[in-house]
């Protein structure tokens, strides 16, 4: 598959971003990898999610509102009542629905995450993104991301090598059509092809499921332009030393949670990665209210990972999560 690949089926096209900002980004290395992340797109494996995009090619809209909790796109009253149908039919095929919530031609869609919650948090504590180019890595199914249209950045561009998410955004783009926005099947090892070029990068949720955060922190880094900003949100543990926890196997029954830091601890990688003006501006424990089942995610979650007779103990006797949110800049 070719760097400007476009198959009218399900209305994708590879983001053409790398010929705007080809003189600043490693191009080749970039393209190569596209063509070999996209070659799985259209694999059996991932057919029922292609074929739910496919199914509602004919369903648009020039309505839309990023700027509230629930990210609101089309109303109820475009649709005819077979496209309704088939429409809900092709939003459950993406359950369990992690990251939201969304309303979508009146299709509440209540996700396993309140990502609302996250985002006006952070919000007040950033620097403007108007006109910035902006990286999101780990942006799952793009509610960041369409979160961020509001304050009208140059571009966006999303860090995601899981193929089901790709097709989830897809989906919603296919309606809204922001041309800012860039879906790349790249993880947070590969930000490194472009260098100095973000002016603010994103990592939400990302670290504590890597095996080196720090190095993955100097990558960003060397994404970083000068003078740019870039926003973690790190899942931890507490305590006053600066240290992380490496569980055995599970953490409240994830896989592939490798580090839980402190405070502290994060902060330490941070500045050992070559960041500085560091500064943490949220720092609690995870909320049930904020992590939770719902119809759109029916799986446990995390009331059902924590010790019933003692909430601040995962089920495997770890320390319950907390949240840290930090900034940091490249000089």
């Amino acid at each position: 598959m070719s760097d400007n690949t476009f198959n009218d089926t399900v209305g994708y096209a590879a983001p053409d971003y790398c010929d705007r900002y080809y003189s600043t980004i490693d191009r080749d290395a970039i393209f190569a990898l596209r063509q070999q992340r996209q070659s799985k797109l259209f694999e059996p494996l991932f057919s029922k999610y292609r074929e739910a995009v496919q199914s509602v090619r004919d369903i648009e809209s020039n309505w839309f509102d990023f700027s509230d909790a629930a990210i609101k796109i089309g109303q109820k009253e475009e649709l005819s009542a077979e496209q309704q149908q088939r429409f809900y039919r092709a939003l459950q095929t993406f359950c369990p629905w992690r990251k939201g919530p969304f309303e979508l031609f009146g299709i509440a869609v209540d996700a396993e995450w309140r990502s609302d919650l996250k985002w006006a948090r952070i919000l007040p504590h950033i620097q403007s993104l108007k006109n910035r180019k902006v990286a999101d890595v780990g942006c799952h199914n793009g509610y960041f991301m369409l979160r961020m249209v509001c304050d009208r950045p140059e571009c966006i561009i999303g860090f995601e090598p899981v193929t089901k998410l790709f097709w989830n955004f897809q989906l919603i783009q296919n309606i809204v059509k922001q041309e800012m926005l860039a879906f790349e099947l790249l993880g947070v090892e590969h930000i490194h092809l472009y260098p100095n070029f973000f002016d603010t990068i994103f990592c939400l949720g990302i670290l504590h499921h890597h095996q080196d955060p720090i190095s993955l922190l100097g990558k960003m880094r060397q994404a970083l332009a000068p003078k740019g900003e870039i926003v973690i949100d790190c899942q931890g543990i507490p305590g006053e030393l600066p240290v992380a926890l490496t569980p055995f196997k599970r953490y409240a029954q994830a896989r592939g949670m490798w580090f839980l830091p402190t405070q502290s601890c994060l902060e330490n990688w941070m500045a050992r990665a070559g960041f500085t003006q560091i500064r943490c501006f949220f720092a609690e424990p995870l909320s049930v209210g904020e992590q939770r089942r719902t119809v759109w995610a029916n799986v446990d979650s995390l009331p059902e990972f924590l010790n019933r007779a003692d909430p601040s103990l995962t089920i495997e006797g770890y320390p319950a999560p907390w949240r840290y949110y930090v900034t940091a800049c490249k000089e």
